[in-house]
This record gives C-alpha cells, sequence and structure tokens, in this order.
C-alpha cells in the first residue's frame, strides 16, 4: 500500500482565504512573545519542558538506581531538575535570538523584531492598528516617507528590537517602515502588508517597500525594506533604506535582498496622497513624446515645468511653468539631460521616458546653477576599453582614475593601452560606487564615466 506523502505549505502573507488565515494563527501561537506569539502559548510550552523534564529525571534516577543498587547515586529533586531544563530552554531560544542578530551586515542579516504595538514615549496608547477592525491609514506622499527614512540615517538609529526611538517607533526594520509610512502604531513584517497594495517589481517608486515575511518562523530571513529608486537603467539594483545593525543605512542593494531574494514581494502605501493603486498613478507614469514639444498645451508641460524648477531650473522661466509649451521648458529640460551626462538627442530638450522617470522620481543629478560646469565628456562607446585596445580614451580613463585615488594598481602610466591594472582601478571604483557582481566587472560603462567624471 502507498503511503501518500503530505508537504507542509507555507501561506501567503495577503492571502485571506480561511486555510491560511488558520496557519498563520498556529504558526505565531507557537512563536515567543517576543516575535508576536500569544504569551498563553509560551506559558503552555514551559509548563510541558517542566512535565518532560521532570519525567526524564524520575526515569533516570529509576534506572541508575536498578543497575547499580549496591551504591545507588544521589537522586536530584525532580521539581529543581525540571526548573533547570526550562531555564536552560528559555537560555537556547535567548541564544538563538542572540544568533540571530548577530549574523553578518551582508550580504543580509537576519532581523529578529518585536511584534505590533502602539507608539512609545509619546503618550500613545491602545492596541497597535493592525488589530483594529480597520486599520488606520494616514495620508502621505512618496517625497515624505523619503524624508522621514532619510532622518533616521542622518541620525544612525541603533539597530534594536527592543527599545524605541524619541519618534516612539520601535528601532528594527519593521519599526522603521512603521514611522516611514507614518502608521499610527508599531507593525512588523506579519502585519505591514495590510497596509500596502501589492504591486509588481517593475512598477517600485520610491517610497514603496519590499517585504519578506516568514510565517514558518519569523525571525529566520523576515526583513522589509524602503524602495528609494533604481541606481541604473537595469535594474538589478535600488537604493534601498533599511534598519539593520548596527544602525540605520541607504545603500545600494541587489534586487530584492541579498538572501531570500525570490521571496521579497513588493507593496505600495495604501494612504498615498496621489496614486496608490497596483497599476501606478496616472500623474507619474510618461505620457509620451507627443505631449512635449512646439505646440503642446497640457498638465503634462506644467507637471514638468514645475518638476525642473524644483530640480535647479528656475532660472529658465520668468513666468511660469504653465500648460503651454516654450523655450523656457525646452531649455531647462536640455539643462536637466546634460546635468544627467547626455549628449546628442538624448539631450534634444524634449523629455522621454528617462528624463520623466528620473524628475517623477526624484533621482539624477539637479540641474547645476548658473556658471556651473557640466562638462563631462562623452562616453565614447564600451569597445573603446578591452584587451588589445590602445587609444586616448584609455589613456584619459586612466589620468581619472589617479586623480580621483583610483590608481594604486598602476605599476606604471597610466598610458594609451588597456591592462589588467586599468581593469583592477575601474573596478575598485566601482565597487567604491557600492555596486556588485557584473556592475563591477572593471570595463567602464556609460554611468561609471559619467561618474568618474563628474
Amino acid at each position: 500500500m502507498t503511503v501518500p506523502a503530505f508537504e507542509e505549505y507555507v501561506p501567503a502573507i495577503d492571502c485571506t482565504c480561511a486555510g491560511c488565515a488558520v496557519q498563520r494563527r498556529t504558526a505565531a501561537a507557537g512563536l515567543p512573545t517576543r516575535y508576536g506569539g500569544h504569551p498563553a502559548a509560551h506559558g503552555a510550552r514551559r509548563a510541558m519542558v517542566l512535565v518532560t523534564a521532570a519525567g526524564v529525571v524520575l526515569s533516570a534516577g529509576l534506572a541508575e538506581a536498578a543497575g547499580a543498587a549496591a551504591d545507588p547515586a544521589p537522586v536530584t529533586d525532580p521539581g529543581r531538575a525540571a526548573d533547570a531544563a526550562a531555564d536552560d530552554v528559555a537560555a537556547a531560544d535567548d541564544a538563538a535570538a542572540d544568533d540571530v542578530a548577530a549574523g553578518p551586515v551582508e550580504p543580509g542579516p537576519d532581523s529578529p523584531q518585536g511584534g505590533p504595538g502602539p507608539l512609545r514615549g509619546t503618550g500613545a496608547s491602545g492596541p497597535p492598528a493592525s488589530q483594529a477592525s480597520t486599520p488606520t491609514l494616514r495620508t502621505t506622499t512618496r517625497a515624505d516617507i523619503i524624508n522621514r527614512a532619510k532622518k533616521w540615517v542622518t541620525a544612525q538609529v541603533p539597530y534594536s528590537m527592543a527599545t524605541y526611538w524619541s519618534d516612539g517607533y520601535r528601532q528594527d526594520c519593521s519599526g522603521y517602515v512603521s514611522m516611514a509610512w507614518n502608521l499610527a502604531g508599531n507593525e512588523w513584517t506579519g502585519s505591514l502588508a495590510t497596509y500596502g497594495t501589492r504591486i509588481a517589481r517593475e512598477e517600485l517608486q520610491p517610497g514603496d517597500i519590499l517585504l519578506f515575511h516568514n510565517p514558518a518562523d519569523p525571525a529566520k530571513g523576515s526583513h522589509v525594506t524602503i524602495f528609494g529608486g533604481w541606481t541604473d537603467y537595469t535594474h538589478t539594483h535600488y537604493t534601498a533604506y533599511e534598519q539593520t545593525k548596527p544602525h540605520t543605512r541607504k545603500q545600494t542593494t541587489p534586487m530584492a535582498y541579498w538572501t531570500n531574494s525570490g521571496s521579497y514581494v513588493a507593496y505600495r502605501y495604501k494612504g498615498l496622497s496621489s496614486g496608490s493603486g497596483g497599476s501606478g498613478s496616472t500623474k507619474t507614469l510618461f505620457p509620451g513624446a507627443a505631449k512635449f514639444g512646439a505646440g503642446a498645451k497640457n498638465d503634462y508641460v506644467t507637471r514638468l515645468g514645475k518638476m525642473l524648477v524644483d530640480r535647479g531650473g528656475k532660472r529658465f522661466y520668468k513666468v511660469g511653468p504653465g500648460p503651454a509649451w516654450g523655450s523656457a521648458d525646452r531649455l531647462a529640460t536640455q539643462a536637466f539631460q546634460k546635468a544627467q551626462g547626455w549628449k546628442g538627442k538624448e539631450a534634444d530638450g524634449i523629455p522621454g521616458p528617462d528624463t520623466w522617470r528620473l524628475l517623477v522620481n526624484g533621482t539624477g543629478h539637479d540641474i547645476p546653477a548658473a556658471g556651473g560646469s557640466t562638462s563631462v565628456p562623452g562616453f565614447p562607446g564600451r569597445g573603446y576599453f578591452r584587451p588589445g585596445q590602445s587609444n586616448s580614451h584609455v589613456d584619459k580613463l586612466g589620468r581619472q582614475l589617479v586623480k580621483k585615488g583610483y590608481g594604486k594598481y598602476y605599476l606604471s602610466g597610466p598610458g594609451p593601452r588597456w591592462t589588467e591594472a586599468d581593469r583592477r582601478n575601474v573596478e575598485a571604483f566601482q565597487k567604491a560606487q557600492g555596486w556588485r557582481g557584473t556592475e563591477a566587472d572593471g570595463y567602464p560603462g556609460p554611468e561609471t564615466w559619467r561618474r568618474l567624471f563628474a
């Protein structure tokens, strides 16, 4: 007779079906209270340890007495032995939590965290919002989310799952997101999803989050980061704001994280003041080049002008910005494009998808002040920087590397012939930008070139 095989499954954190709900409750009931488990369940577990330990001690005493009756060993008091055994189990729990917390910062820490709770030290009281019938949503903007996230980065808030910062939020990864999203209380990775709308990773915008919750063992791998924007056009790395040991950091991070990458889910806060749906806001999506240029008159032109003014382009506008396309819009757009190191058709003064994305997300380089230098030499192409190549571009690259302090691998030179020393110096520069893997292979691309000569 064939014995059926059964496999455990991990319920999705945002699934509302009855089966997944039961599994989540069962998993939470078996957790220590520090991770959101119910105190009664933890007490029952301790009682079971006491009974089991007492039984083991008694049986051991009887067996020894039977085997060595002539010189019996003293029997340890069962009650005291059971207490000691229970203490050992509790100590092991604490040690395991400490081991998790002491994991390496890279390639990504395990992040023990506290459970849902109210703000602390601010006069707040009552249960966390996630335990209410309807979660409280405070209206906010993407800019506000990132600005709040930056405050902890600037303050270098120490990581802790048990202490609270002066704003009342717990100093762990989920407390950090609760603070950035301006939630009414401290949430954890098991409840943050209720405040967001699940989106595709391709739709990520600053202020969204990448969340991994392990319901079977929340202390193992569960983590959450705030998405701060893509670092390159390949969308393989992003700027992550996160609370981790030893303190809050902002760092280039591989999509979605170093560990458990495939399990991270993207969410967008439901309380965004404009456009929080899964398909993105129509105000943030690129409307098409036809909306700009001679004769154009629409709200997108106004929005473009306002974003350009915010990025340093105010001097181009004597009046406005307004809905009618004018030379001020073209010149300001061109100045922004050139500030990114773009040339030719890429800096023609008409916004394309990349120009729009940088402006909407608040990324890229601002327009320099009048008289400021925007002279970054155009990238000549990857083909000039390969074994066997010899040209002036290699020489120019090497001299700039030395100027920037990345010439330690040159025993002589630099010179026009591409060598392994050039590659290793470029690799060192790329790693200094926070890039890893193929992003730091030692061969310059457009972004490496732009940053090196900026």
